[in-house]
C-alpha cells in the first residue's frame, strides 16, 4: 500500500490526538446526559430514579466491557472502521431514543446500544492512540486524552442542563445524534491507521522505529482478547489495578457523574447550577489529568495513585456534611475535580509496564472494563439507596471510604519486569 503523504512530519500525531480528543469529549457528553435527563424523564413519564438509574448503569456497563474487544477489532479490521462504526451506533440509538414511550425503550437505547457504540471511543482508544503514534511523551498525552471526558463535562453538561430545564429530555438526545454523526467525516479524513500509513514512525521515535506488531492484528480478535484476560488473569499486578480502577469508576462517573445533580437539587440546588458545579470540576480535571500525565513520565506511578485515590475518598465523605453552601461546594469541585481522572496515565503506564506495549493496551482495555463495571455498580446503587433511604448520603460516604481503600491497593502494585510480552518482540 502507498502511504499518502500528510503535513507536519512526526507532528501529524498531534492532529490525530486533535480529533480522538474530540471524538473522546463527545462520548463523554453521552456518557454524562443521563444525569441532565434523569429529573426531565422522572416528570414526563413517572419513571422513577432507579429505572433511570438502571438504564444509565448498563450503558455504563457495555461501555466497559466492549472496550477490550474493540482494542482487539481495531488492530483486525482498523480504527477508522471501528471508530466510524461506534460514531454510528451512537448516534442512531440516541436519535431512536426520542420515539420511546415505555422504560425498556430507554433501557434498550440509553443503555444497550448507546453503551455498546460509545465502547470503542473510550479511555481504550485513548490508550490504542499513544501506543501507536508515540514513542515518547506517552504520560502526558494520555493524561490530555484522559482529560477529554472532563472537557466533555465541561462544555456539555451546563448546556445539556439548561436544554434539559428549559425543553425537556428531547432537545438532549438530538444534540448528542447529532454531534456524534457530525464526527463520522472528521475520523475518515484526518485520522490514519498508524504512522507508517503516512510515511510516518511513531513520535519521538528513531526513523527506524520498528513498533509491536499486536497478537490481535491476525487470527479471532475474540478468542485472542479472551485469552489474553486469562494469561492477565494470572498475575496478581492485574488484580490490583483491576480492583483500584473498579473504585476509581465507583468513585467517578458512576456515583458523581450519574447522581451529583440530582443531589444537589435534593438540597435545593436546581439543574443549572448543579451543572455548572460539574463544569467547574471539569476545569480542575483537565488541569490535574494534564499535570497527572506529565508526573507520571517522572514519578513512581503507584505513589501518585495512593495520593489520587486518597484525595477523592476523603472529598466524597466530606460532601455530605458540607452543609452545600456555596463555598462548601468549589472546596468539593477543586479537590475533587484535581483528580477525576488523573489515574488514567499511572494506570496505563503500570499496565505497559507490566505487560508490554503490544500488549499493554489490549490488558488496559480489561483494566478499564473494571472501571466500568464499578461506575455502573455506583450508578445503580446510587439511585437504589435514594428510593430505599430517601438520601444520598450514605451511597457517598460508602464510595469514599472505597476510595481509601485504593490508595492503599495502589502501594501494592509490583511492575518489575513485563508479563505477557512475546519472546524475542521489540519492546
Amino acid at each position: 500500500m502507498i502511504a499518502q503523504s500528510r503535513p507536519f512530519g512526526q507532528r501529524y500525531a498531534f492532529v490525530v490526538v486533535a480529533v480522538i480528543f474530540l471524538s473522546l469529549l463527545i462520548a463523554a457528553g453521552l456518557r454524562s446526559a443521563p444525569s441532565v435527563m434523569m429529573l426531565p424523564l422522572e416528570n414526563d413519564f413517572g419513571w422513577r430514579r432507579d429505572v433511570v438509574s438502571l438504564a444509565a448503569a448498563i450503558g455504563i456497563f457495555l461501555y466497559g466491557m466492549t472496550g477490550p474487544f474493540a482494542a482487539a477489532l481495531m488492530e483486525r479490521i482498523g480504527l477508522r472502521k471501528t471508530v466510524i462504526g461506534s460514531l454510528v451506533v451512537m448516534s442512531a440509538s440516541t436519535g431512536l431514543s426520542l420515539f420511546m414511550t415505555q422504560s425498556w425503550q430507554l433501557i434498550a437505547t440509553w443503555g444497550v446500544f448507546s453503551g455498546v457504540g460509545s465502547g470503542a471511543v473510550a479511555t481504550v482508544l485513548g490508550a490504542t492512540i499513544v501506543n501507536r503514534w508515540f514513542k515518547t511523551n506517552r504520560g502526558l498525552v494520555m493524561g490530555l486524552m484522559s482529560a477529554s471526558s472532563a472537557t466533555g463535562l465541561l462544555i456539555f453538561l451546563p448546556f445539556l442542563a439548561w436544554l434539559a430545564q428549559s425543553g425537556g429530555w428531547k432537545p438532549v438526545a438530538l444534540v448528542i445524534a447529532i454531534a456524534t454523526a457530525a464526527l463520522v467525516p472528521l475520523v475518515w479524513m484526518l485520522v490514519p491507521e498508524r504512522p507508517a500509513s503516512i510515511g510516518q514512525v511513531r513520535f519521538g521515535a528513531e526513523p527506524d522505529d520498528v513498533p509491536p506488531t499486536p497478537p490481535a492484528a491476525a487470527g479471532n480478535f475474540i478468542s485472542h482478547t479472551l485469552g489474553t484476560l486469562r494469561e492477565a488473569a494470572r498475575t496478581r499486578v492485574f488484580w490490583y489495578l483491576f480492583a483500584t480502577f473498579f473504585i476509581c469508576g465507583f468513585t467517578t462517573n458512576g456515583l458523581v457523574g450519574t447522581h451529583l445533580i440530582a443531589f444537589c437539587a435534593d438540597n435545593g440546588i436546581n439543574e443549572i447550577q448543579a451543572a455548572g458545579l460539574l463544569s467547574l470540576m471539569g476545569i480542575f480535571d483537565l488541569i490535574g489529568t494534564t499535570l497527572s500525565g506529565w508526573l507520571t513520565d517522572r514519578f513512581d506511578p503507584r505513589k501518585l495513585l495512593g495520593v489520587y485515590y486518597a484525595i477523592r475518598g476523603l472529598s466524597l465523605m466530606y460532601l455530605p456534611f458540607s452543609g452545600f453552601s456555596a463555598t462548601a461546594l468549589i472546596v468539593f469541585a477543586v479537590f475533587y475535580g484535581l483528580d477525576w481522572i488523573a489515574t488514567v496515565p499511572p494506570t496505563l503506564r503500570l499496565s505497559n509496564e507490566a505487560f508490554g506495549d503490544a500488549k499493554g493496551p489490549l490488558v488496559f482495555g480489561w483494566i478499564v472494563a473494571g472501571h466500568q463495571v464499578g461506575a455502573a455498580t455506583a450508578a445503580f446503587f446510587g439511585g437504589a439507596m435514594r428510593e430505599f433511604q430517601g438520601s444520598y448520603e450514605l451511597a457517598f460516604v460508602i464510595a469514599g471510604m472505597t476510595g481509601i481503600i485504593a490508595a492503599c491497593l495502589s502501594l501494592l502494585i509490583n511492575t518489575n519486569r513485563p508479563m505477557l510480552e512475546p519472546k524475542g518482540q521489540p519492546a
